[in-house]
């Protein structure tokens, strides 16, 4: 099958045409009909498949009749990271070559100001991540009423349990009559029971078993004890890979990818970092460099385990392995893209072995181990010992003030002994003290060299009340003359029968 038998308009197809892609793949081929036709679909793949490219391509056909009017997108797509969104952005600008469309990106770390110009002018596609979106929608800078498409990409990570609440809310803002369009490598059937909320009448598009990986990665396991000799393993392998180009190495922890990326650039290896506690720009920055190959190795945490398109990656190693089974299908996604072969090695220790068996029950397969020492013959991975030893180290300096301080109750504790208490000092008598008389102020200050204000309080600066003594200024002893009160005028006139 090719492109032109799945009904796209003349224009897509040239844009087609010229990024070199002849044939559909399986989700392409199965989803662009449906969506064209203005269905619901639920589309489940594996990651690396062409999902974006499913609702990208049909989207572009259906917006060629019409223009966005101001503050009013006509479509909406949400993903769950900005570099995913940032992605997108791209495949429109991409494949939408030859339409004069408007695309608007809201993310996070990016500012507000220019995002806001861009929906002021109005946009045909809006690629959002439901925190700035909600945000947008909140200060009434955005309308979503004229929504005619929907997409929720990367679907299960967007319906987790923390994107629930943003999910039912921005579907309350959209049109009733939308078209949906669901894409995801992974549907848990818990997930799957919530779409049906957001969907209606979906056809759904299943071109692999949900979770199955791809047949062009090699995977493995490699064991390793933890604690600093799992990031000698982890050299070790960078060092001894077969056809290495490049590396996307994932952490579980965000603190886990500061460590380990200044670990391999101390070790000489050229390397950079990506999470979610770095800002946008140094996010994009990492993310670019890594692209380009300025940079052979990445260190990231799940942040970019999603959708992420980066070409020819060779290799990826799981420093950590991920506690959820789904995530290991996306990571090792990242690699063996479009057909093209690549490696995922995963670094296990003794506490991971429950991840592997519920790895190995999702995807379907065995992983089989590499060359090298049995995780049975590795030692115990007590990971509170390895907290508790940190924390000595750490804390080496105080425990010893604290035990300096404590020496002298310690030893009389063991001897039984009581604390000595202070003798009582006899009280004396107060002595009077002779006060100096307090010096005369001044009548006024002299002005500060520095030339600025003196802000001094202001009774500060008032000469002290001297009292009149035995004179009397002449206009007090004036008599005052006072006019008597209307009941005493009353009472005066009955009396001389004044006014009868």
């Amino acid at each position: 099958m090719t492109f032109e038998e799945l009904g796209l308009s003349a224009k897509v197809l040239q844009a087609v045409e010229a990024t070199g892609y002849t044939t559909p793949t399986p989700i392409q081929a199965q989803a662009i009909p449906f969506a064209l036709a203005g269905r619901d679909v639920l589309g489940i793949a594996q990651t690396g498949t062409g999902k974006t490219a499913a609702f990208t391509l049909p989207m572009l056909s259906r917006l060629e009749q019409g223009r966005a009017r101001a503050r009013m997108p006509r479509t909406l797509i949400l993903e769950p990271t900005r570099e995913l969104a940032a992605q997108v952005e791209e495949s429109f600008v991409r494949y939408g070559v030859n339409h004069k469309l408007n695309v608007a990106l809201l993310i996070g770390g990016v500012s507000f100001a220019d995002q806001d110009a861009k929906i002021t002018r109005g946009a045909d596609v809006l690629i959002a991540t439901p925190g700035r979106l909600l945000d947008f929608a909140e200060r009434g800078k955005l309308l979503l009423t004229g929504i005619e498409i929907l997409v929720i990409d990367e679907a299960d990570r967007m319906l987790d349990m923390g994107f629930i609440p943003d999910i039912e809310r921005i579907c309350k803002l959209v049109p009733f009559t939308r078209q949906t369009l669901f894409f995801s490598a992974t549907m848990p059937p818990e997930i799957t029971r919530l779409t049906e909320t957001f969907l209606h009448n979906p056809a759904r598009v299943e071109v692999a078993r949900p979770s199955s990986t791809a047949s062009t990665i090699t995977q493995g396991l490699v064991a390793s004890p933890p604690g600093p000799d799992k990031r000698k393993t982890l050299r070790n392998l960078i060092r001894g890979a077969a056809d290495f180009k490049n590396a996307i190495i994932f952490c579980n922890r965000k603190r886990d990818v500061a460590v380990l990326h200044k670990s391999l650039v101390k070790h000489g290896f050229s390397a950079g970092a990506l999470h979610g506690d770095m800002d946008q720009r140094a996010r994009m920055a990492s993310l670019d460099a890594f692209k380009t190959g300025e940079v052979a190795l990445i260190v990231c945490s799940d942040v970019a385990a999603r959708g992420l398109d980066i070409p020819d990656v060779s290799h990826v190693f799981n420093f950590d392995m991920p506690t959820h089974a789904e995530d290991y299908v996306h990571r090792i996604g990242r690699t063996g893209r479009a057909g093209k072969s690549g490696v995922a090695i995963s670094i296990v220790t003794r506490a991971d072995q429950k991840h592997v068996a519920e790895i190995e029950k999702l995807i379907g397969r065995k992983i089989d181990y590499a060359e090298g020492p049995a995780l049975a013959d590795l030692p115990e991975d007590d990971a509170d010992a390895a907290r508790e030893d940190g924390d000595r180290r750490r804390g080496k300096r105080d425990r010893r003030r604290a035990e300096d301080g404590d020496s002298g109750k310690s030893r009389r504790r063991e001897r039984g002994e009581a604390r000595p208490r202070p003798e009582p000092v006899a009280e004396e008598p107060p002595r009077a003290v002779a006060r100096p008389a307090p010096a005369p102020r001044a009548c006024c200050r002299e002005p500060r060299r520095d030339g600025r204000r003196d802000r001094r309080r202001h009774e500060d600066d008032d000469v002290p009340v001297v009292g009149m003594g035995d004179h009397v200024p002449m206009f007090m002893l004036r008599p005052v003359r006072l006019r008597p009160s209307k009941s005493v005028r009353e009472d005066a006139e009955e009396s001389t029968g004044v006014g009868g």
